[in-house]
């Protein structure tokens, strides 16, 4: 630890304020589905449509020029929607450099070499620390920390690197850290102790480039300035997990990418307004969607209404790639 940050101690990276940390905002079923139009990483997102509302909190704020993430827990559906360099339109519709669906039912990960809504190519909103955990006084995963250098390389659960190193030794995406088991905790206030705890437990991951030993978490007004106490834990109270699988870009699993066996319409010309159903059979996928119109599904049909000519593509995506499939309804 000493070679990759030195003498520092964690750092507490949310509090009260809410320009720090990384906001969440979460919706329910009914929630209206907004088109989103994907930027730098275009190739490596998840397309639309997402149940985004228009005052969703971005990550430092309307105005900040830094990650501007914003996360969307669809609490019916159980699917979590995350997005990098964020930025809502007047129409209500969302600009984003990047963007990750995320199946909760299922044990997901994005392909290998994929980005996310972070670097690692892991899911954001699971590792954050929340004030509803803390006070319920147990944590049961693990946390998202960011260390200044990583190198060409990512190791299981992140799937992506984003190296800005080329030193050999630097840490990969994905290492691990926990707190030691001997390190004493007893004196830390109760809160603190279950954050400790938990990092005792599940430890943390690398999952972006940034301040040496910096743990996220979201902001609350309810959190007090014993969050400080955090700070007085040194990097040399943390070991590192075994690393290993690792990866590169060159060197990582291959396998089959999912197969579209079908994907129709019950009707190929309609009237504006006219509901269709699409049907399709795919086997081998983590996660589905169709675009637009439906965004991310689980079952093997949906019910779509065309106002104009539309061309619907069905994406099934696994940890070895996507495939896609398209059909057109006509709307005269």
């Amino acid at each position: 630890m000493s070679n990759w940050v030195g003498a520092v101690n964690m750092h507490p990276d949310w509090g009260t304020d809410p320009t720090y940390g990384i906001p969440y905002v979460v919706v329910d079923g009914n929630q209206a589905m907004v088109n989103v139009n994907l930027g730098a990483y275009g190739d490596e997102s998840d397309p639309g449509p997402m149940p985004v509302p228009a005052n969703a909190p971005v990550e430092g704020g309307s105005s900040s020029t830094g990650d501007r993430h914003v996360l969307v827990l669809d609490n019916n559906n159980c699917f979590l929607y995350e997005m990098y360099n964020a930025s809502v339109n007047s129409d209500g519709s969302w600009n984003a450099d990047s963007t990750a669906v995320w199946d909760l039912l299922g044990n997901e990960q994005r392909p290998y070499t994929w980005t996310s809504a972070d670097a690692a190519g892991l899911p954001i909103f699971p590792g954050l620390v929340r004030y509803d955990e803390v006070a319920a006084g147990k944590i049961q995963h693990a946390f998202r920390f960011t260390l200044p250098h990583t190198r060409a390389a990512f190791t299981p659960p992140a799937s992506h690197l984003a190296a800005n190193s080329s030193d050999p030794t630097a840490p990969p995406m994905g290492m691990r850290l926990r707190l030691k088991s001997s390190y004493d905790i007893s004196g830390f206030s109760s809160n603190v102790q279950t954050i400790l705890t938990a990092m005792k437990k599940y430890g943390l991951i690398l999952a972006d480039n940034g301040s040496a030993l910096y743990v996220t978490g979201v902001s609350d007004s309810r959190w007090s300035t014993e969050l400080d106490q955090l700070k007085t834990v040194p990097s040399s109270a943390f070991e590192v997990l075994q690393i290993s699988p690792v990866y590169t870009n060159s060197s990582y699993p291959t396998g089959s990418a999912p197969t579209i066996s079908s994907f129709t319409a019950s009707a190929t010309h309609v009237s504006s307004g006219g509901s269709v159903t699409l049907s399709w059979s795919a086997s081998n996928a983590m996660y589905k969607i169709v675009s637009p119109g439906a965004g991310a599904v689980r079952d093997t049909k949906v019910t779509v209404k065309p106002t104009a000519t539309t061309t619907y593509t069905l994406y099934a995506t696994n940890q070895y790639g996507r495939t896609s499939a398209t059909v057109t309804v006509n709307v005269p």
